[in-house]
Parts: structure tokens; sequence; C-alpha cells
């Protein structure tokens, strides 16, 4: 199935999830989120979840499926998104894929093959162990003689790929480099049609992620991160390494303070806004609408009008 989506991209805090319900009435919609913690139950503070008033009535899939406990790769995210959009496209429904997880995205979209290997596995576990005892420069050597490629191409401090590129050639007796080359000619999935967010100054992105964290906070941050401890969740899990989740581990520790935390989610929420548009910022398939100052969901909706007019999405 090669239909029409559309694709809301940009950092945290931007207001990806009001444009997504305001294109989904106008256009008879569905969201799919994109988000690598919203996908987590119990989470909806802590990784700004749309909640129900803010979906509006719209559909929202891929928010809260997961148990905190689990571990979720984009390829198993595609996995599971993939029905789910071509479910929307044969109900004769535009699919809306909103979110900030650049690589998610891609993998839904673009259709490329995931190399074998999973986080936990028997080979992942032993290549762990041998980078405590050995360090990542045997390990490093060892893959410059499989794949010398991959090597040039990944810096020393990069181990969590370095093993990835092991562990694939371990699993599958093909080189990660081969594996990407062959996925690389893949047709794209879907035709998407990419929307992006973002301000034009970057102090008001700052100022607007500090305040979403403070209200995060004002609205029970901490008990939500108290009530996923209680539920046995390991310290180490997945979820619990998001930002917010994460610092405030440290409050219950009384390694930090309330305050300090706070600071600690502000910085952390700045940076990965950085990052994210770093990632995006790669694709020339974005249509940018830059915010000034205040957000102007109405301008913002007519251009993003526009753009899918001219796309052919009706």
């Amino acid at each position: 199935m090669n239909g029409k989506i559309v694709c809301v991209a940009g950092p945290t805090a931007c207001g990806k999830t009001t444009l997504g319900v305001l294109l989904a009435k106008r256009y008879n919609g569905e969201v799919v989120s994109a988000d690598s913690m919203q996908i987590y139950k119990g989470m909806t503070i802590g990784t700004a979840a749309p909640t129900e008033k803010e979906m509006d009535g719209i559909p929202h899939h891929m928010v809260a499926v997961a148990d905190p406990s689990e571990h979720w790769s984009a390829a198993r995210y595609a996995e599971t998104a993939v029905p789910i959009i071509d479910g929307i496209l044969q109900r004769g429904k535009l699919p809306i894929l909103v979110g900030g997880t650049g690589l998610w995205m891609d993998a839904v979209i673009r259709n490329h093959g995931f190399a074998a290997g999973q986080a936990g596995g028997e080979i992942r576990q032993k290549l762990q162990e041998r980078l405590k005892t050995e360090g990542i420069v045997p390990l490093l050597e060892e893959l410059r003689r499989i794949d010398p490629a991959a090597a040039e191409r990944l810096h020393p401090a990069d181990e969590k790929r370095i093993l990835r590129a092991l562990e694939v050639y371990q699993e599958t007796g093909e080189t990660i480099t081969a594996h990407n080359q062959a996925t690389k000619n893949q047709p794209p999935r879907y035709e998407a049609i990419w929307l992006g967010l973002q301000f034009a100054d970057r102090a008001d992105m700052k100022a607007l992620i500090d305040q979403r964290v403070d209200r995060m906070v004002s609205d029970g941050l901490l008990t939500e991160v108290k009530a996923l401890l209680a539920q046995g969740l390991p310290r180490d899990a997945t979820a619990l390494q998001a930002i917010g989740c994460k610092e405030f581990l440290g409050v219950l520790d009384g390694t930090a303070s309330e305050a300090e935390a706070i600071a600690e989610v502000k910085l952390r929420s700045r940076q990965y806004a950085k990052r994210q548009l770093t990632w995006l910022r790669r694709n020339p398939a974005i249509h940018w609408i830059f915010w000034e100052k205040d957000r102007d969901f109405a301008r913002a909706l007519q251009i993003s009008t526009e753009i899918l007019s001219m796309a052919g999405v009706f």
C-alpha cells in the first residue's frame, strides 16, 4: 500500500499535538504517535502525552500501549504502527504521524529493513560482557577486520553502534554496511508530506520548554515517578530513562533536591530539543513552519492546508 500520509515533526514543546489534532479534524484523519516514550503506560505527565481533552475526540494510536518494563526499538515500533496506518488508509481516512522521534518516523516511512538482533539477546549480552572486561578497543579492532567501512565510520566512543555492528554480523553473517546498502534502495512505504514546527528564535523555544517542565512538576511528575517504582519497575528500565523520570529518581534517593532536579530536567529537555532539530533538519522534504514568540495555530493550519492541497491531499 502506497498511500499519502502526513507527518508532523519538530522538537519537544513545539505544538505538534495541537497541529495534529487540527489537521485530523480538517482532513478526516487519525493520529499515530511517533514518540519513543509516550508509548509507555502510566507516564502521561513525564512524557507530555496528549490528554483526552487535548485529543479532542480524534483517535490517537500508539499512546500508552506498552508496559513500562518493555524495551521498544524502531523496528518494533514500525512493525506495530504500519498495520495501524494501513487500517486508517483502508477506512478512507488520513493517517497523521505526529512525533519527535525522527528515527521511528523514518522507520515507518522509508520501509527500511532492520538487521537482526535485540536488546537483551544472548549475543548482545556476551558483547556487553566483553565490553566490560576488555574495553572498546579490541571490539573495534574486531569490527575493523569484519567490516572496515563500519569501523571507519564509527567513533570509538560510540560503543552502542560498535556492539550493534558486531551483533548483526555474528547473528546473520552479513555486515551492517552491506545490510544498510541493500535497504537504502528500497522504495518508501508511503508518500509522506512532512510538516515541521520550530521557533524562529531559539530563546523562545527554551522559554516554552522551561514553562512545560514547571507545569509537569505542578501536575505531579514526582508522584508519577513514585507510582512507576511502586510497580516494581527496575531503575534501569528504558521507560525510567525518560527525561524527567531519570532526574527525579535522584530526589527520591535523596541525592538531589527538587529544585536541582527541575533545573536538570530543563537543561536535558533543551539539549534534547536541539538534537531533535539536528536530526530533522537533515530531511529536505520537511516544510518548516516557524513560530514567532507565540504559537499561532490558526496561521500554522492555514500554511499546512496550502502545503497539503499542493500535494494532492483533499
